[in-house]
């Protein structure tokens, strides 16, 4: 018996390492920076496309950095937000699709990201959206009702938090999750995440609020973002709205989805 004992307590000393580990650490399984480089891999001129280094500041202060990928002959812009891994010139596919589709591009780094300082937080994110926001609108001048906000994974969760604050021309949301607790409950199902969830991101409870026509895109085989998430966005989202279902993982769907990616995306564009 008293070994028994001995081993419920270690085992339940074991759980509570387990659990502060995960309280105290959520920034630090959330962004990933440094995966894989915090170094910028390349440019857009690699991919033949002329581009601006644009350098500007969130209203705490901290510097940021992001690329202005101009179009000639249009007035629309696409303000991208990526995933939670890597930085900008990671995305340089996706960039030159919406290129392609006739948009200027503006892809930004948040802090703690590729040139941009800081760290990465909730809340500071938040802020690097704002700052994008107002570059594009105050600096650029470009007009509200001509920016299409697209977000993927967790900028996707950064695009409709966004969205429901300013009233941009459309808002593109791409394999994103429904909220981190939500997320966090299907990776570690034995562990008491919703009460331990210091990161929140609740897309799900601001969809609705968006002031414009959404597009979402999910994979049926996304093997990090259940699908379902997708489905629940584009359920809770206003009209006018649409869904693609999209092939391929978390990460390449919108590369093995192909033409039809590109597809859905000029028709919700043209559309909208």
């Amino acid at each position: 018996m008293r070994s028994l004992a001995y081993l419920l307590i270690g085992a339940g000393a074991v759980y509570a390492v387990i659990l502060a580990l995960v309280f105290f650490n959520q920034n630090r399984l959330l962004y990933l920076p440094n995966l894989p480089s915090r170094e910028l891999a390349a440019t857009p001129g690699q991919f033949g496309l002329a581009y601006e280094d644009v350098h500007f500041q969130a209203e705490d202060g901290v510097s940021l950095h992001g690329w202005f990928v101009p179009r000639a002959g249009t007035a629309r812009t696409l303000l991208f937000f990526h995933g939670n891994a890597g930085n900008i010139s990671h995305r340089l596919d996706s960039v030159a699709i919406f290129a392609r589709l006739g948009l200027h591009v503006f892809i930004i780094d948040y802090r703690g990201y590729g040139r941009s300082a800081g760290k990465p937080s909730e809340a500071g994110t938040y802020l690097d959206a704002t700052a994008a926001w107002r570059y594009l609108t105050v600096t650029r001048g470009v007009k509200a009702s001509d920016i299409v906000i697209f977000g993927r994974s967790v900028g996707g969760a950064l695009a409709i938090e966004l969205a429901t604050r300013v009233e941009p021309g459309a808002l593109i949301v791409e394999s994103t999750f429904t909220s981190v607790p939500d997320l966090a409950a299907k990776l570690y199902p034995l562990l008491p995440v919703r009460q331990l969830a210091r990161l929140h991101y609740r897309s799900l409870e601001r969809i609705g609020a968006a002031r414009c026509p959404v597009l979402v895109l999910h994979s049926e085989d996304d093997e990090i973002i259940p699908f379902s998430h997708g489905q629940h966005l584009y359920q809770a989202a206003p009209e006018p709205k649409a869904f693609f279902a999209m092939r391929g993982g978390h990460n390449d769907g919108f590369f093995t989805s192909g033409a039809a990616y590109v597809q859905a995306l000029d028709a919700f564009l043209k559309n909208h």
